[in-house]
């Protein structure tokens, strides 16, 4: 079965580089999978984050449109419980009205960021995850133009009026976001990279229990997934160390300056205890040569019943992650 291939990127800040240039990288990733082939590329939404630079991907989107031709831009995602329905409509909506048929709303209820960010986002208000449901309701609303009579805003328009709207997909990594995305008949993307669990019991889930909504007839969903790809199966490996040593830095909250080289990874002194770790995170990822790459993705794609996969990889030299895209585009796109 032929595979649709998307990226998502990070903007991840490499030791010793700055937010500049991993936002400059972002872009020529994009131009490069636009012109390899790739179906659509997402940027992400962190706060607070000293190692990843796309804080505003509506802002990286419009950019990010501009600078390519064809492929499909779009985020992955915003945080909405962060923002106001309204105000995020019209920004799509804009975004829309000046690439039409080329954006895409992936959205998610994350923080995105430390407990400190989501007060600053929201003046010091908790956010209520429990309205969630109800801010998608209203999101939809807005960019169809079908607010309820019985809503307090009836009548409101999110501007501009567009011929047409972006995609709105949800995006999660828990049993409770395929639950909710059948419930609201829209398209769904799990997050692998992040639950390297049991995600395809969730997508099942999600597959099954598909309520045909007035915006999507028919389930659709994708699945992102760390993925690198070597020359060999050495060079991949050398390249995810650098991955492998950020991420256990993280759940350890150690002090970091941006991704490590592979020859910091080497270098450290893993214990018994954070060498599992690299083997569950690992769970997350696909790390190898394009032949084995090909393969995995396959398999996943089998496993996770959907035709699209998107990849995102955080490597320590960019020119590792432009030509892994190039091997895996040249095998398979």
């Amino acid at each position: 079965m032929a595979l649709t291939l998307s990226i998502l990127d990070q903007s991840a800040i490499s030791e010793g580089t700055s937010a500049e240039e991993a936002l400059r990288q972002t872009v020529k990733l994009a131009q490069r999978a636009d012109q390899l082939g790739f179906h659509r590329f997402w940027v992400s939404e962190h706060h607070d984050a000293t190692t990843l630079a796309g804080s505003s991907p509506e802002v990286l989107i419009s950019h990010l449109a501009s600078k390519t031709e064809r492929i499909r831009v779009g985020s992955g995602g915003v945080m909405l419980p962060h923002y106001s329905s309204y105000k995020v409509a019209e920004n799509f909506k804009l975004l829309e009205g000046l690439t039409p048929k080329r954006i895409d709303l992936g959205i998610g209820r994350a923080p995105g960021g430390m407990p400190r960010a989501s007060l600053a986002l929201r003046e010091g208000k908790f956010r209520d995850l429990n309205r969630y449901p109800e801010q998608v309701d209203e999101l939809l609303y807005y960019l169809h133009d079908r607010l309820p009579e019985d809503h307090p805003y009836e009548g409101l328009k999110a501007t501009p009026v567009t011929k047409t709207v972006p995609d709105v997909w949800m995006l999660g990594s828990s049993p409770s976001s395929a639950a909710l995305a059948a419930e609201k008949g829209l398209p769904y993307t799990f997050a692998l990279f992040i639950n390297g669990e049991v995600g395809s019991e969730y997508m099942k889930q999600y597959l099954d229990q598909f309520k045909p909504s007035d915006y999507y007839s028919e389930p659709k969903n994708n699945l992102a997934v760390f993925t690198i790809c070597g020359e060999t199966m050495e060079d991949a490996e050398r390249i995810a160390s650098s991955l492998d040593l950020s991420m256990i830095m993280m759940e350890q909250g150690m002090p970091s300056n941006g991704t490590p080289s592979p020859e910091k990874a080497a270098a450290y002194p893993y214990s018994k205890y954070e060498w599992a770790r690299v083997l569950e995170n690992r769970k997350r990822m696909i790390v190898g040569d394009v032949d084995h790459v090909e393969a995995e993705l396959h398999r996943l794609s089998e496993e996770y019943q959907t035709e699209e996969i998107i990849l995102t990889a955080i490597t320590y030299d960019f020119q590792d992650k432009i030509k892994s895209i190039e091997r895996i585009a040249e095998r398979m796109l």
